[in-house]
């Protein structure tokens, strides 16, 4: 009698140790960690995130690759975290539309606030407003008076439906009765050259502009910080210009469901090492994106309260996508 039961409780332990990630005298995985990066290559998350992943993967631990995954506003990572193993191989990039797309969905495919292990949260971006150096605005209340006296002429260009680019844009429209045209790009680089090449009036996305702004190939009208740029000191905010609305789309890392506590705490120390290593902080410097840091539990609960807001203000504005 007693054999059986020894021989079913071994297959039983057996059974669990498989199940169990391969983690090393760390705590990390030792396996090589993919990261979802859900935009295009050379925009400004991509670059970041790049740095952020290389400065994690000299820590001593595993080495940190960048996986691509752009379109669709932000979540084609997060997708792909749904039927990943919660073994601390698979991260990725946690855009704000991670949150907002199941709330304007009728058939929402994840809950963001229970679908997904929030790590660590990193930084902001800086946003603004940019148009061609030939554009005729030379001040954001110019574009914002032209765009109401010539509804649906004026069009601009964001990384995705569900952004901060697309909803912040959609809430200053709904505020000055502007009706223009929204157009959804993959990420920055094709938004840029949209703009850049005729195709779209204005541009609505992250500091990828800057260098082209201070080029003088664009012209940027308004950010969106609570405070003027560092390097764009005589270019106002919205604020400045009568529009209460500051926005930086804070963001992180996140995982697949259920990772286990200990994993989370030990990836979370590499990244934080990572977030403060100087190679990094001085990209982050180069973009304006100010350092945003908060621990999985405060992270939570930031991500918590961010899609309450979220939901009421998209049910304010109406916005639905099927």
């Amino acid at each position: 009698m007693s054999h059986p039961l020894r021989r079913r409780a071994a297959l039983v332990l057996g059974a669990a140790a498989l199940a169990t990630p391969a983690l090393g005298q760390t705590g990390l995985p030792t396996r090589p960690i993919r990261m979802y990066v859900p935009w295009g290559p050379g925009g400004t998350t991509d670059v970041q995130m790049r740095a952020l992943c290389d400065a994690a993967s000299r820590s001593g631990g595993p080495p940190v690759v960048v996986e691509n995954k752009s379109g669709a506003g932000g979540i084609l990572g997060a997708q792909a975290m749904l039927t990943d193993k919660p073994d601390g191989t698979t991260l990725g990039q946690m855009p704000v539309s991670v949150f907002r797309t199941p709330l304007m969905s009728s058939r929402p495919m994840w809950d963001p606030v229970t679908d997904f292990t929030y790590i660590i949260h990193l930084c902001g971006y800086l946003f603004g407003v940019v148009v061609r150096a030939d554009a005729p605005w030379k001040t954001f209340p110019e574009l914002l008076d032209y765009a109401q006296k010539n509804p649906g002429k004026v069009n601009y260009g964001s990384p995705g439906i569900g952004t901060s680019l697309h909803l912040t844009m959609e809430r200053i429209a709904a505020d000055r009765g502007i009706d223009w045209t929204h157009v959804p790009f993959r990420g920055f680089a094709e938004n840029m050259n949209a703009l850049l090449g005729g195709q779209t009036d204005v541009l609505a996305d992250s500091s990828g502009w800057s260098q082209l702004v201070e080029d003088g190939k664009a012209r940027l009208l308004v950010t969106w910080g609570e405070e003027r740029a560092k390097r764009f000191p005589t270019v106002p905010t919205l604020r400045e210009v009568g529009i209460d609305i500051v926005s930086a789309s804070p963001y992180g890392i996140g995982g697949p469901k259920t990772m286990d506590p200990g994993l989370v705490r030990a990836i979370h120390d590499m990244f934080k090492d990572a977030l403060n290593a100087p190679a990094h902080l001085a990209v982050l410097d180069r973009f304006d994106m100010p350092v945003m840091y908060k621990g999985p539990e405060e992270y939570r609960d930031f991500v918590r309260r961010q899609v309450a807001e979220d939901r009421a203000m998209i049910q304010r504005l109406g916005l639905k996508l099927n």
